[in-house]
C-alpha cells in the first residue's frame, strides 16, 4: 500500500529542487538527447517531448513506439500545464483522495491524464513555462527517467 504522506511532500520536492534558472532550445536538445540516453536504459520504447510556452522544443520518438504514445505526452502535458504539478503527483494526490481526476475536477480523461511521466519545466522566480515529458513505461519509470535527467542536467549547469 502505498504511503501517500511521505510520497507526495517528496513529489513536491522534487518540484521545488528541479528548477532551472533559464532555458531554452539548446537546453532543451542537450536535455532531450540526455532523456534519451537514460530512457535507453529500459527494454521498452519511449516518446519525449520538451515543450515550453505551447511550442514544441523537442522531440524524439523511439522506433517501436507509436501515435498513443503522443496522445499520452499530449494529455500529461495538458494536466501539468493546468494544475502546475507533475502527472505523477496529480495521480497520487488523486489516489490519496480515492478519486478519478474527472470525480475531483469535473475534466474528461480525453484531455487530461494523470499518470506519471510529465514534469513541469519551472524557472526559479517566474514559475511553470512548459513540460519535460516520457511516455511508453510504467508511470513511476516514466517519472523516474525525467527526474533523474532533469537532476543531472541541472547539476551539470551548476559546475
Amino acid at each position: 500500500m502505498t504511503d501517500y504522506s511521505t510520497l507526495l511532500p517528496q513529489l513536491l520536492d522534487q518540484e521545488e529542487k528541479l528548477q532551472f534558472t533559464k532555458f531554452g532550445s539548446d537546453d532543451a536538445l542537450a536535455l532531450g538527447l540526455k532523456l534519451i540516453d537514460n530512457a535507453s536504459a529500459y527494454p521498452k520504447p519511449v516518446v519525449i517531448d520538451i515543450t515550453v510556452a505551447g511550442h514544441e522544443l523537442f522531440h524524439f520518438a523511439m522506433q517501436g513506439t507509436g501515435p498513443d504514445n503522443n496522445e499520452w505526452v499530449r494529455r500529461k502535458n495538458n494536466s501539468v500545464m493546468r494544475f502546475r504539478h507533475s502527472s505523477f503527483y496529480l495521480g497520487q494526490y488523486c489516489a490519496s483522495q480515492g478519486k478519478t481526476l474527472q470525480e475531483k475536477y469535473l475534466i474528461s480523461e480525453q484531455d487530461y491524464v494523470f499518470h506519471g511521466g510529465a514534469f513541469p519545466l519551472i524557472i526559479k522566480g517566474v514559475g511553470v513555462i512548459g513540460t519535460v515529458t516520457v511516455s511508453g513505461l510504467a508511470q513511476q519509470d516514466d517519472h523516474g527517467v525525467v527526474v533523474k535527467t532533469i537532476s543531472e542536467y541541472i547539476a551539470t549547469q551548476l559546475q
